[in-house]
């Protein structure tokens, strides 16, 4: 397969670049690099490009023939969306449109969707199925659902166009075997900051808000390992050669509180690092867990390091070595 990754650069990209790579797959990536590293590539040809760069974008559809576009580009700071959201409505919803028209000019009828529990907002399931309603409590998720309705529009008027959506919960560690991680400049993700805090790159971690309606007053998010979310790319890719478009959440299905990931670095890391005390922040909501039971009984995805602990090891190991 020739397949065209947008965003191959970022940490969820590089992951799958290196499984699709490893498989000899023919891969083309873009990427503008203003929070990928190209370092972070280690199969394929990567282009550095901008999607807002409808031209560029388009010389290169014409020069390669793929058979499916994998796209991870997007703004995803939930705070910066809804302090800045016309950047997440241009560079997600906008990009992701152009992107689409593309495919539909040049007859790539493949999709593969990097989108998020944050399309679900406040939720009163949990854990959350596909079925519950997506009512986003911020512009990145709003954002996010935009670009999902218009991909579903896409496929209704176009009856050669299928896709996948992908609904992450919270991406977190490195590569098992160290050879890429989380390169993200200034990164908000807790897992990588509290690993940043217990190497020494930072000297506190900040707890955003502990009135949330949780055990222990904190978030509860679903942790779901990189490697494990880079497996359900390739299976989705798969999926669709024979299997008609869907949505999926992808998850674990089991959440756990922002004091408890910092608990648990701790403990990977030996280290009582310091802990700070901030006030909440606008657009998070309190508990979102996946319920992936569709990924699971439908594409056969089998996680296979459901684990906190081994999520924050690697991501420590990670920051250790880099």
């Amino acid at each position: 397969m020739s397949i065209l990754i947008t965003g191959g650069a970022g940490y969820i990209g590089s992951h799958l670049v290196k499984l699709l790579g490893e498989k000899a797959e023919d891969l083309i990536i873009i990427d503008n690099f203003s929070t990928g590293n190209k370092n972070s590539v280690l199969y394929g040809n990567i282009i550095q490009a901008d999607l807002n760069d409808t031209n560029q974008i388009e010389e290169i559809f014409k020069n390669y023939n793929f058979d499916t576009v994998v796209h991870f580009a997007a703004s995803i700071v939930v705070p910066e969306s809804v302090s800045n959201p016309l950047k997440y409505y241009m560079n997600n919803t906008v990009n992701t449109t152009n992107l689409l028209n593309l495919c539909t000019k040049y007859k790539v009828n493949k999709f593969i969707f990097s989108s998020t529990a944050a399309v679900y907002g406040e939720v009163d399931e949990k854990p959350v199925s596909e079925k519950h309603p997506a009512i986003p409590i911020n512009p990145y998720g709003r954002s996010k659902l935009m670009s999902e309705q218009i991909i579903k529009d896409l496929a209704n008027a176009n009856k050669n166009f299928k896709y996948v959506i992908l609904r992450y919960f919270n991406a977190a560690g490195a590569n098992a075997e160290n050879k890429i991680g989380h390169k993200f400049p200034n990164a908000t993700h807790l897992i990588k900051v509290a690993a940043e805090t217990a190497s020494g790159k930072r000297d506190i971690i900040s707890i955003y808000g502990t009135g949330y309606n949780t055990p222990d007053g904190t978030c509860v998010r679903d942790y779901v390992h990189v490697d494990d979310l880079a497996r359900a790319h390739v299976k989705a890719i798969n999926y669709l050669n024979n299997n008609e478009s869907d949505t999926f959440n992808c998850g674990y299905g089991v959440g756990y509180s922002v004091k408890e990931v910092i608990d648990t670095m701790k403990k990977v890391s030996g280290y009582d690092f310091k802990v700070n005390y901030a006030d909440k922040r606008q657009g998070d909501p309190a508990i979102v867990i996946s319920d992936s039971t569709k990924i699971m009984e439908k594409m056969g995805w089998i996680p296979k390091y459901n684990n906190l602990e081994y999520i924050c090891q690697t991501a420590l190991n990670w920051e250790k070595s880099n």
